[in-house]
């Protein structure tokens, strides 16, 4: 009996690439993977072809390239990069491309990789935080919360996955710990003392697999994955213990943090303050235990450290 393909968008990236892995990861699969990338020659594409994905090109931003890599399947998984080009409408097209696709396609089973929307939260009149592009509070999530609804108006049978923040990003976006002028390490977040939810990358995609794997039951939910939630000291003392490093908590004021001056300082700025004020609904969604059942090998953070820790920059 032939498998059910699945298409994976980002598939060479953090959360499409722990999907394909997933997959062909489980030899007693039902599904067959479609791995899209830009660059089919690429190295990654590469050890994925070798790995056993079927590789196709296609460009999210082509309506034309993306039915193409949809004709076929039984179900796909959509995901976005705010962070190549910093536009929350630019992420707002690609997913009515997807969405368009997806009902012109038949599939039966879609996961839109999304988050909140904040602006139900924190309305764009409301000055404790900034507005951004001139119609956003966090824009890397409102693109794609606001997006949720060309999914709903079309009718495909959609899951919403939400992820959590990625403990990667200590390593290769710049959010680990700073050396000050005292010589002295501290994880430098403006969350206070809440607890804000975070995954390993690969852990994701494993979670997006299970939900493949439950099948109709899932269709229309809202899924929120977390590997575990943690204060800042909580992760700064982890920290310490796996790099043997003294690494302390800095829990700047939101504004300070914007102040930053990297690319995007505004915005993250922005999604730590949201994390901070509403971390205890955020939490909810992000059901570690429910993350769990989904993906059994689902890692803490210990244990993401125990395999990570000396990739930190600690500079």
């Amino acid at each position: 009996m032939a498998k059910k393909i699945i298409v994976v968008f980002g598939a060479t990236g953090a959360q499409g690439g722990g999907l394909v892995r997933a997959i062909l990861g489980d030899p007693d699969s039902e599904f067959a993977v479609r791995a899209v990338t830009r660059d089919i020659n690429s190295d990654k594409a590469r050890e994925l072809q070798k790995a056993g994905a079927e590789v196709v090109a296609a460009d999210i931003d082509d309506a034309a390239s993306v039915r193409q890599a949809l004709d076929g399947a039984y179900g796909a998984f959509f995901v976005t990069f705010f962070w190549a080009h910093f536009s929350a409408e630019k992420e707002k097209e690609e997913a009515a491309i997807f969405a368009k696709a997806a009902k012109e396609t038949g599939l039966k089973h879609v996961i839109w990789s999304t988050l909140e929307d904040t602006r139900k939260y924190i309305p764009l009149d409301d000055d404790r935080m900034p507005t951004l592009q001139g119609k956003y509070k966090v824009p890397h999530f409102d693109g794609k919360g606001e997006s949720d609804k060309v999914f709903d108006d079309l009718k495909v049978p959609t899951t919403y996955l939400l992820a959590s923040f990625y403990w990667e990003n200590f390593i290769y976006f710049g959010s680990g710990p700073k050396r000050g002028e005292d010589g002295k390490l501290s994880l430098i977040i403006p969350i206070g003392q809440s607890r804000m939810a975070g995954i390993a990358a690969e852990d994701i995609g494993k979670c997006a697999y299970g939900i493949f794997k439950k099948g109709e039951e899932m269709i229309g939910k809202r899924i929120g994955v977390a590997g575990e939630q943690l204060t800042g000291k909580e992760m700064a003392d982890s920290m310490s213990k796996a790099t043997g490093q003294e690494i302390s908590f800095n829990p700047v004021p939101a504004s300070v943090f914007r102040s930053f001056g990297f690319p995007g300082a505004d915005d993250v700025g922005n999604m730590f303050q949201f994390y901070d004020e509403f971390g205890d609904e955020l939490n909810k969604t992000r059901d570690v235990n429910r993350s769990k059942e989904l993906n059994p090998e689902l890692q803490n953070f210990d244990q993401w450290l125990k395999n990570n820790a000396q990739k930190i920059p600690l500079d």
